[in-house]
């Protein structure tokens, strides 16, 4: 059976990853976990999300499907955040029985929940009209979640996947600052990467991978295979973990994003590739964030930001000029693509006035007064009016992608990106 769970944690603390790794030895008094357990990450626009809006499922063989549903169930109840009004857990449990007819149904179900926006009742409906077992808490919405992580576990070698191994601090430290030694942090990625990602921040002197609100996780390595996680885990030092888990994953994929050929098209709560014309010089407003504008050959426009929390790559969006053709991946909301990467495919020509030059010595002339012209003092040549001369740019057709410390859990990495048509420029 596969068992489906989502939405059992709140802003202040726990982590549905959490329970997963409880229930993954709890339930080998049930029966054999067959594969790696799934964290899979929904559509990161959506607004009722607690924090980084992912669900697990585990794949589990058992002879007892009911024992494990009850469990399931009352370990929910134990642990989950309920006095939270934005945490409504939800779980699902597909059977055998069930895989071949329910694979294509839930595929399609996983496919939107990373993509798009879901209703409940859609989720309640589906469960209600294919016979899964349930249990929906509260408004139920985690079933949403759920039904997309057993849609994943379903269809395993339909989507790209990387891995994270979750280290998670004792009971009795939940809430307390995280004690650990940030230099292991960069020695586990110079050992590992590129192998690994996100572990740091090189331009930025950050750890990222250690969270810092009050759940459970202690940090989470990200990268290409179980094998290569775990070796960077077993580098770090810090304080004492109760368990780990190593997961396999949908972050670093792009799975989120939707191609769109005109900008009329896009829609809130989204997130895209799309590609367009830069029409404005960058601007700097309150808080530090940077905004443009892109035009598509229709003339139609829309907003794009490198907000505050992007640092570094900012500079490199303040050089950007009208006439510039780019292409770009990130999420929308309020009317603005929040940038992921960028990839600038040329650069407009930009000319600026200038003396002209004398072709006998080749130095600038000087002005011979207003409306006299110009004319060189050393070997008398003259001319009647400036020239215009190319300004070379200070930037580089390329892709670029915001710094570790400002990426989305399902943006692709630089790092990982296979294409040879294009100069990659990560942010490291």
């Amino acid at each position: 059976m596969i068992i489906g769970i989502d939405d059992t944690d709140s802003n202040e603390g726990m982590c549905t990853t959490y329970l997963g790794a409880l229930l993954l030895d709890e339930l080998q008094a049930y029966g054999t976990v067959e594969t790696l357990p799934l964290l899979i990450r929904l559509n990161p626009t959506i607004p009722y999300k607690t924090r980084g809006n992912a669900a697990v499922a585990l794949k589990l063989n058992t002879d007892c499907p009911e024992k494990v549903i009850a469990h399931v169930v009352s370990r929910i109840e134990e642990l989950a955040r309920m006095e939270c009004e934005k945490t409504n857990p939800g779980t699902v449990f597909v059977l055998e029985k069930d895989y071949d007819r329910l694979k294509p149904i839930l595929r399609r179900f996983l496919e939107k929940a990373v993509r798009d926006v879901i209703e409940i009742e859609e989720a309640k409906s589906l469960v209600s009209e294919s016979g899964i077992p349930s249990k929906g808490f509260k408004n139920g919405r985690g079933l949403i979640g759920a039904l997309a992580a057993c849609g994943a576990m379903l269809n395993l070698e339909e989507w790209d996947h990387t891995f994270e191994y979750l280290a998670y601090r004792q009971n009795e430290k939940w809430g307390t600052p995280r004690e650990i030694e940030k230099e292991s942090f960069f020695e586990a990625d110079r050992k590992t990467y590129p192998e690994t990602w996100d572990t740091v921040d090189l331009k930025n002197r950050l750890v990222v991978c250690v969270p810092h609100s009050g759940d459970p996780v202690l940090f989470g390595i990200r990268g290409e295979n179980p094998a290569i996680v775990t070796e960077a885990a077993s580098l770090i030092r810090a304080e004492p973990v109760e368990r780990f888990a190593v997961y396999r994953t949908n972050q670093g994929t792009d799975m989120h994003l939707l191609s769109v050929e005109k900008l009329t098209e896009i829609q809130d709560m989204h997130s895209y590739r799309l590609k367009g014309t830069v029409s404005s010089v960058p601007k700097t407003i309150h808080g530090g964030h940077v905004i443009f504008t892109i035009r598509d050959e229709k003339e139609n426009e829309i907003d794009c930001a490198a907000f505050e929390p992007t640092k570094n790559f900012r500079l490199l969006i303040r050089k950007l000029r009208p006439g510039d053709r780019v292409a770009m991946s990130g999420s929308v909301s309020s009317g603005t693509l929040n940038i992921e990467k960028i990839e600038i495919k040329n650069l407009a020509s930009l000319y600026r006035e200038e003396n002209p030059i004398c072709l006998t010595c080749g130095k600038h002339m000087k002005s011979s007064g207003q409306s006299q012209g110009f004319r060189c003092k050393k070997c008398g040549t003259q001319a009647t009016s400036k020239i215009m001369c190319e300004v070379k740019r200070d930037l580089t057709a390329g892709l670029y992608e915001v710094p570790p410390c400002a990426r989305r859990h399902l943006a692709k990495p630089l790092v990982r990106e296979h294409r040879s048509d294009i100069d990659i420029n990560p942010a490291r």
